[in-house]
């Protein structure tokens, strides 16, 4: 019973790591808290705990409810998507015309930083819709083959979006080097233009 266990937490942490590890909205954002060092915490444990709450739902079998309500991912898809495009446009603003001091001062964070940073962060992952298809649908599909073992798979998916974040966030520090530099930062804030919306503008599409 316990390899049993064990096999399906396994199971559950490389099939959740596998949904989350691709660049998106989401993982940008949190490289970009995470390189300022301003509310990595926060923003980890937002993304963490959602992911854990969603798992939850869908292991519980709320995803069929989920279906039962295709209007309402619509609702969700254009609200996020009209978001993250919104933001992308900031970041590619960001670039053509850099803020002064842009470039990574620790502790340089401005009064109201970790509020905007959390609520974003809150944003980017309750308004989008892939969020409710990968943790609901998906995981919680893949959560029910395993029977008895389900809940042992949710909390596998669950540590592996806890670690990812965490590494994410943490590790980006990493990057404090480079990103000493104002062109590194037009760069990184490219990047995540780029992302915020192509994804933006498919969730618009799908929608």
């Amino acid at each position: 019973m316990t390899h049993g266990i064990i096999a399906a937490a396994l199971a559950g942490f490389g099939t959740g790591l596998s949904l989350i590890v691709a660049i998106g909205a989401q993982n940008a954002f949190v490289l970009r808290q995470g390189a300022r060092r301003q509310a990595v915490l926060a923003v980890v444990a937002i993304c963490a705990l959602s992911d854990a709450l969603l798992i939850v739902l869908g292991v519980a079998g709320v995803g069929a409810v989920v279906t039962a309500w295709p209007a309402a991912l619509t609702v969700v898809g254009i609200a996020g998507g009209t978001f993250l495009i919104a933001y992308g446009v900031l970041a590619a603003r960001r670039v053509l015309r850099p803020l002064p001091g842009a470039a990574l001062t620790p502790g340089g964070a401005s009064p109201g930083s970790g509020r905007r940073a959390v609520l974003t962060c809150l944003a980017m992952t309750w308004l989008n819709p892939h969020v409710y298809l990968d943790t609901v649908l998906l995981l919680g599909s893949l959560a029910a083959d395993r029977g008895d073992l389900r809940w042992a798979f949710g909390a596998g998916a669950a540590l592996a979006s806890l670690a990812w974040f965490g590494s994410l966030g943490y590790g980006a520090r990493l990057l404090s080097g480079p990103l000493a530099r104002p062109s590194a930062w037009r760069v990184l804030d490219g990047l995540v233009a780029a992302t915020m919306v192509t994804m933006g503008g498919m969730l618009l599409v799908r929608a």
